[in-house]
């Protein structure tokens, strides 16, 4: 391959696709947690997830790992899945709700382009919740690459903002 190839700008990941080991315990977390809806479901072996009405942003099923345990920690595969909500005070909403249930956090991160909430699915999936700051606002280097980091994440300031006033 000597020639280079770039990918349309307007390229989007779709949705992932997850093996789980009891899609009950799954549809709990996804669909009743975080609150996505179930777009079709297949019995109990799959189901299918979506917010704003696509046919599906999760995946859900138990063809090859029914009543397993979770997958290796330390082993090649999925670190987590990503899951980008349109404004910060999204964010903070699905923060309050997941600390209303007493559902356990892995972190909390700012990376300057985003702000993040991390957690992990009943079957030990890692879960990144996140909203992005606008593009003019990303910390770049002089040579205008980005200067991504990890900061801990302002709890307090991003629950904060549900108390804002709507515009």
């Amino acid at each position: 391959m000597d020639q280079a190839y770039t990918l349309s700008p307007q390229t989007r990941i779709g949705h992932v696709h997850l093996k789980v080991s009891d899609l009950d315990k799954a549809l709990t977390f996804y669909r009743d947690l975080l609150g996505f809806s179930v777009t079709q479901r297949l019995g109990d072996q799959a189901a299918f997830l979506s917010a704003g009405g696509y046919h599906h942003h999760i995946g859900l099923n138990t063809w090859l790992s029914r009543g397993q345990g979770p997958a290796p920690r330390r082993a090649p595969g999925l670190f987590h899945t990503a899951i980008l909500y349109p404004a910060r005070k999204d964010l903070a909403a699905a923060l309050r709700r997941l600390l209303d249930h007493g559902y356990p956090l892995s972190g909390a991160s700012d990376h300057g382009v985003s702000e993040a909430i991390y957690l992990d699915d009943p079957d030990g999936n890692g879960v990144e919740l996140y909203w992005d700051r606008p593009q003019e606002a990303w910390p770049r280097h002089a040579d205008g690459t980005l200067d991504m980091y990890t900061r801990q994440l302002d709890v307090q300031g991003l629950l904060a903002t549900l108390a804002e006033p709507q515009l």
